[in-house]
């Protein structure tokens, strides 16, 4: 056996903690395609809430010229027409059942079949129109309306 050489040894130490900053590059990928995707769904958002307000404010137009509950009601009927051309290009022409029927789709309450809603088919030719059929017809004709033409 050989004579051993007497080897030094020394503390080991420990390697620092890599800091967090600067972000690696596929951190800074990953900020800006979230930052992305916020700006997008805010933009949509924003979007969605001008149509909203825009629809409302053509519908409250529209009402605010007609001053009988004749003028009001024949008001709602073409506003629900234009509106449901952007549904189905041949919606306008339809009549009676039909368009009560193209009125309801999609609605669980159905209230232009079975509620007061059959007033905007036939309401013109009713001789005693009333104002508070005309109002409670409103707020139907409104949702219908806002909900063709905000949506996309």
């Amino acid at each position: 056996m050989s004579p051993r050489a007497e080897i030094v040894l020394r503390d080991v130490h420990d390697v620092p903690v890599p800091s967090l900053w600067p972000l690696a590059p596929g951190w800074w990928a990953m900020l800006a395609l979230l930052a992305a995707i916020g700006l997008a769904l805010a933009l949509w958002r924003w979007q969605k809430h001008r149509r909203l307000q825009r629809a409302n404010a053509l519908f409250d137009h529209a009402l605010a010229q007609a001053t009988t509950p004749a003028q009001r009601l024949q008001a709602m009927s073409d506003l629900l027409r234009r509106a449901a051309r952007r549904q189905r290009a041949d919606a306008d022409t339809l009549t009676g059942e039909a368009w009560l029927s193209f009125l309801d789709a999609g609605l669980t309450d159905q209230p232009f079949t079975t509620a007061g809603g059959a007033l905007i088919e036939s309401g013109l030719y009713t001789p005693n129109l009333t104002a508070e059929s005309v109002a409670e017809l409103e707020v139907v004709a409104r949702q219908r309306f806002v909900s063709w033409m905000s949506a996309r």
